[in-house]
């Protein structure tokens, strides 16, 4: 019996119990006869193989399609409720500060998309130059050991100097396969930046420090980050390394809506 003919025969004895057989019918049939369906494989395996396959190619469409739903709707809510990160005053601004443009990121040093993510922030900050703001905020992950450790010395150089943790930041990404060796490499680029050490070796596992990056953890959790990099672009949730013109697609539907002006 082929593996067509098996279906079509089990349909037709379940349209003698029901003009509209029900998934529990099917089942109950099933498992008083499951020799029906092995045998039927064992003879015809690569018609089941190919039913198979059309099946969960049907099932990732539906999928596709439900998620690709729920990622509109998620951004129509956004667009009418956009999320409101906290930007202090000694948060370290690249750009410029009070842009029209605000966009934050929750990053990992230690993650590889962050790296891209690097580079998309630079491109941004390079097209949109004096219309953009940005501030990198911390989402360490567990399994990346030199991401908090990496967090702790950009922010207790930050205690220092804006300017000089901006650097660090943007050293640890052009330089990012040298993060592996973890505090020795860090502290070669603090020393590089003319860092005062004996103050960065105080502050960096100090109570400050660690607080700080508690903030932007609650933050990042708060907003349902839990990978990195995650971004905000005036409060607009993106979630992962897009490319640059994903971004530019959020800052031109802004900008049609009326709630951003360049």
């Amino acid at each position: 019996m082929s593996f067509k003919l098996f279906l079509s025969t089990l349909l037709v004895g379940l349209f003698f119990v029901s003009c509209n057989p029900s998934e529990k019918q099917i089942g109950e049939m099933l498992k008083k006869n499951p020799k029906l369906i092995t045998e039927a494989i064992k003879e015809n395996p690569s018609e089941f193989i190919e039913a198979l396959n059309e099946a969960v190619k049907s099932a990732q469409g539906d999928q596709r399609k439900k998620a690709e739903e729920a990622q509109k709707k998620q951004l129509e809510e956004s667009f009418n409720n956009p999320l409101k990160p906290e930007i202090r005053e000694d948060d370290v601004i690249r750009g410029k500060k009070g842009a029209p443009i605000t966009l934050v990121e929750y990053s990992d040093f230690e993650c590889p998309y962050c790296s891209r993510g690097y580079q998309t922030v630079q491109k941004l900050l390079e097209k949109y130059e004096g219309k953009i703001q940005f501030v990198y905020k911390h989402l360490p992950l567990s399994f990346h050991p030199n991401a908090m450790p990496a967090a702790q010395y950009y922010e207790a150089i930050r205690l220092q100097s804006k300017e000089k943790a901006g650097k660090f930041h943007d050293e640890l990404f052009e330089n990012f396969s040298d993060i592996k060796k973890g505090e020795k490499f860090f502290r070669s680029v603090a020393k590089k930046l003319n860092v005062d050490m004996k103050k960065l070796e105080k502050d960096v596992d100090s109570d400050v420090v660690k607080k700080r990056i508690q903030e932007d953890l609650d933050e990042a959790k708060k907003f349902g980050f839990q990978g990195t990099p995650g971004f905000l672009i005036n409060g607009i949730p993106v979630k992962g390394a897009y490319p640059p013109e994903h971004f530019d697609g959020i800052i031109e539907e802004l900008k049609k809506r009326g709630k951003l002006k360049l």
